[in-house]
This record gives structure tokens, C-alpha cells and sequence, in this order.
């Protein structure tokens, strides 16, 4: 099982691992295309720029106007050579106001037309008076050319033209360089978001618990699921106090509209006086709690989500007192009928047992005077406990509680004009029968310390007036124990107070 976790952790590292380099590839590749190519248009942007200023600077040197305008070709000619070796450029071109070579790097050229190896007519310099860039293929090969016009001393004619050129090949040279410094910063950077992948993958998987991306999804479903399917309300809310929980069974719980959106909500706007946000501050469970909230008399408990030693939420689910009190009263009810069965099974065990004896023995008259004794008594009790109350609970647990005696050898007896019939139905049973068994199960322990086997114990009932009163007598030294219940408009809790137990209702 461990290889398998291992095998699937690593299989999700490098599916992530190469998902993310495949995006870094394309995105560090993409970016170095346009850098590259947008590098190769601007050094052809400058490098042009730049051979059209030298030829201007040539078209306004005086020396270059005099002898243009002279068709001085032995001047030029080495003056070209030399300018074109200070500007690093291939070539430099004087022609004049008919575009016919005055200076020519290849002497056998000169006086020929400029156009005779170009494809433009250097009309723009000649005749319009601009200075351009221009990219042509002449008899050295494809070249960026400079080019503008030389105009006379006073500036009113054109008598000329330079044109400076730079060959594509060295163009190519410079921006090669050029390329290969972007190639090495385009593999660094793509090294870098390879490693930056490769911690990302780490901490997102951490982030994730080891879990793939569909295993996300499913498990999202099936927490989505879980929340609808419980019957406790449930809330969350985040370290901001905004609610990012709200299942069905707390709209329902809580009697709220159910076609509003409650997630994305502050807590205080849905819920004020919930108690959630305390829990997120000092970070403390509440477990069973009672509280009220929206008019309901709840069960709930609260759990703070600490990350990191930081509470960045609360989860607080809750039920209506109502329902847990009907599985209390419930399980109290199942508690007794146990009680009462365990109590019959070992009594009646020890009785069958002595029957058994008396008839290995021959003596028939004492197993039958046993029998009759046992059938008398425990019916005798059972009619009692009728005639005295007519409440199943209340019956019940003095009748586990007659069984309990018998297995301690004692008796215990309800007084004949005990009557208990007018019980209010708001008193809570299980709280009545608790009481009224501790209170039995004392006297009980008390008289067996101080008496003995075959001490009694006595239970008188009285439902007069506006009070229930219990009273329960025994042989111990606390011979007298007795539990009131008034009838008043306010409700609290039963409690027992030295020997005597109050409940208001």
C-alpha cells in the first residue's frame, strides 16, 4: 500500500512537473521569438537610421558640396573610401544631380548611372530633396542604404546625392551577436521556471494532500453530498467571519428562507449572537452546548480549524433540543426496560436455581410455597404500581428499581394510597426518573450498610395540589429523602439539594 502512495505521489509530481515546464517552454519560447525578431527589426531600424545620418553629415560638408558641384571624381573617390572606413560602413556613393557616379568603391563604375544595379531612381533625394532608408540589392550584394540629396552653397539647388550603405551580411553578423545574448537569457529563464515549477509542484501538492485532480473533484462531491445528507445543521465560516458553509439542514433547522443565498455572507447578517465568532478569537471547543439562536433552542458545538497554529475558521453544527431530548428520553426508556431485564434474569436465575434445589430434594411443598411466594409478590407490586400511576416511564424505572432491590435481598414497597396520575406533560421524564432513581438507589445503599439483608425501603407518591412530592424512607442513616416539584410559570432544570430535589415548572 505504501509503494502504491508512492507510485501514485510521484506520478502526480511529474505530471506536474511536465505540465508546468510545457507551459514555461511555451511561454519563455513564444517571448524569445518576439524579443529575437523584434531585436532583428529594430537593429535594422537603427542601422539604417544610422546610414542615412552619415550620409546627410557627407551632403552637408562644404568640401563634398564644392566638388560635386565641380564633378570633381579625383577628389571624391578617396574621400569616399576614407568616410566610408570611419563610418564602418561597406560603402559610400556620390553621384550627382543625374544620379551619375562622382565616387565609387569600384573605379570601373564611375560615371555610369546609380540605377543601373538599384532598383530605385533616386528620384526622393533628386527631385523630391528627402533623405531616406532604403534596402536594395546592388552588385556586392543586399545592402541598407542612406540616402540623401547634396544641395548647392545656397541651398536653392540639388546638385547631388550620397548614398551610404551597410551590407546585410555584416547586418546579420551584429545581430547575431545580438541573438545568441538572447538565446543564452532565454535558457536561463527557461531553467529558472523549470525549478520554479519544480517547487511549485512540491507545495501545490503538499497543498492538496497528495491528491490528483479528479481525486479533488470527488471528494469535493462527496463532502457537498455528506452536508446535505446529515441532519445536523451545519455552518463554517472563515477567519474573516464570512460564511463559506450553509448546508440545507440549518436552513430547514432554523426556519430560514430557503431560496436566499447564505454562503459569501458575514456570519452577523444571517446569524447575530451565534457565538462563532467568539470561538474564533480565543480558539476554544465548544462541545453540547445549549444555546438559543434565531428563536430555537439548540444542542450545538463548535470546532475552531487551526492551521499552522492559527484559527482561520469555525465549523459549528447544531440540532434542536427538541429531537435530542427525544433520543435522550428514548434511550432512558431502553436503559430502564435493560435495567429491569437484568435485574428479573438474576433474580429469577437464583430463584430457579433454589426451586431446583428443593426438587432434587423431595421437597415438593417448599418449591411450590417458593413459587407462590415469587408470583404474589412480584404481581402484588406490579397491581400497585398500577393503581398508583398510570405514567409508563414513571412504572418502569420503580419496577427495575423493585428487581434491583431484590438482588440486594431488600424490599421495597410503595405505600398503598401512594397516587401519581397527574403528571403536567412539560415535566421532562427522563429528568423526573433520574432523580427519583438516585434518590431510591441511595436508600437502597444506605440500608443495605446500615441494616443489611432483608432491609425495607419505602416509596410514598402525592400528586395533591399544585405539587408532586416523592418521598422515599429507608433503614440508613438518611432515613428520610424526599423530592418536591412545584408547579410555577417559570421552567428550570430538577437538581437535589441535601436530601431533597426541586423542580419548577
Amino acid at each position: 500500500m505504501t509503494k502504491l502512495l508512492s507510485l501514485r505521489h510521484f506520478r502526480l509530481k511529474t505530471r506536474m512537473v511536465l505540465i508546468l515546464g510545457f507551459i514555461a517552454i511555451l511561454q519563455t519560447g513564444a517571448l524569445g521569438h518576439f524579443t529575437i525578431q523584434y531585436l532583428d527589426k529594430v537593429l535594422h531600424e537603427q542601422i539604417g537610421q544610422q546610414a542615412m545620418r552619415v550620409a546627410q553629415t557627407i551632403a552637408s560638408s562644404p568640401d563634398v558640396i564644392r566638388a560635386v558641384s565641380e564633378k570633381d571624381s579625383a577628389f571624391l573617390l578617396p574621400l569616399s573610401l576614407k568616410l566610408a572606413q570611419a563610418a564602418q560602413a561597406r560603402f559610400v556613393v556620390i553621384g550627382d544631380s543625374q544620379g551619375i557616379r562622382l565616387a565609387h568603391l569600384n573605379p570601373q563604375r564611375l560615371g555610369k548611372s546609380m540605377s543601373d544595379d538599384d532598383t530605385d531612381d533616386n528620384s526622393r533625394a533628386l527631385i523630391q530633396g528627402q533623405s531616406y532608408v532604403a534596402l536594395d540589392k546592388g552588385s556586392i550584394g543586399w545592402s541598407i542604404r542612406g540616402k540623401a540629396p547634396v544641395f548647392s552653397a545656397d541651398g536653392t539647388q540639388i546638385i547631388g546625392i550620397i548614398s551610404v550603405g551597410y551590407l546585410l551580411t555584416e547586418v546579420d553578423s551584429i545581430v547575431s551577436r545580438h541573438q545568441l545574448s538572447m538565446i543564452v537569457a532565454i535558457t536561463l529563464a527557461l531553467l529558472f521556471s523549470v525549478l520554479t515549477a519544480l517547487w511549485f509542484a512540491n507545495h501545490f501538492r503538499k497543498a492538496i494532500f497528495n491528491l490528483e485532480p479528479e481525486q479533488i473533484g470527488r471528494t469535493f462531491q462527496e463532502r457537498n453530498a455528506t452536508l446535505e445528507t446529515v441532519r445536523e445543521g451545519i455552518v463554517a465560516i472563515n477567519q474573516r467571519g464570512i460564511i463559506t458553509t450553509f448546508n440545507h439542514a440549518a436552513i430547514k433547522t432554523l426556519h430560514l428562507p430557503e431560496d436566499e443565498e447564505y454562503i459569501g455572507r458575514h456570519i452577523t447578517d444571517v446569524l447575530p449572537d451565534n457565538g462563532m465568532l467568539d470561538v474564533l478569537e480565543s480558539g476554544e471547543h465548544h462541545f453540547d452546548k445549549e444555546i438559543w439562536l434565531h428563536d430555537h433552542n439548540l444542542i450545538a458545538n463548535r470546532f475552531p480549524l487551526v492551521q499552522n497554529g492559527v484559527v482561520n475558521g469555525v465549523v459549528s453544527s447544531f440540532r434542536l433540543k427538541n429531537e435530542v431530548d427525544l433520543v435522550s428520553r428514548k434511550l432512558t426508556r431502553i436503559q430502564q426496560y435493560a435495567d429491569s431485564l437484568r435485574s428479573q434474569s438474576h433474580e429469577y436465575n437464583n430463584k430457579l436455581h433454589t426451586i431446583a434445589g428443593l426438587i432434587q430434594i423431595g421437597a415438593i411443598e417448599q418449591a411450590l410455597n417458593v413459587i407462590g411466594q415469587e408470583t404474589s409478590s412480584h404481581q402484588s407490586f406490579i397491581q400497585t404500581i398500577m393503581r398508583a400511576t398510570s405514567d409508563s416511564i414513571l412504572a418502569g424505572c420503580l419496577l427495575g428499581k423493585y428487581n434491583r432491590a431484590r438482588e440486594l435481598n431488600l424490599e421495597l414497597r410503595i405505600e398503598e394510597d401512594s397516587q401519581m396520575s397527574d403528571i403536567p406533560p412539560a415535566l421532562p421524564r427522563e429528568q423526573l426518573v433520574s432523580i427519583l432513581g438516585n434518590l431510591i438507589d441511595n436508600a437502597l445503599e444506605a440500608t443495605l450498610h446500615e441494616h443489611g439483608a432483608g432491609g425495607v425501603v419505602t416509596i410514598s407518591m402525592s400528586d395533591l395540589g399544585k405539587e408532586l412530592i416523592f418521598e422515599v424512607n429507608d433503614q440508613g442513616r438518611g432515613s428520610h429523602r424526599r423530592m418536591k416539584i412545584k408547579s410555577l410559570p417559570a421552567a428550570t432544570p430538577l437538581r437535589i439539594k441535601k436530601g431533597m430535589a426541586s423542580v419548577f415548572i
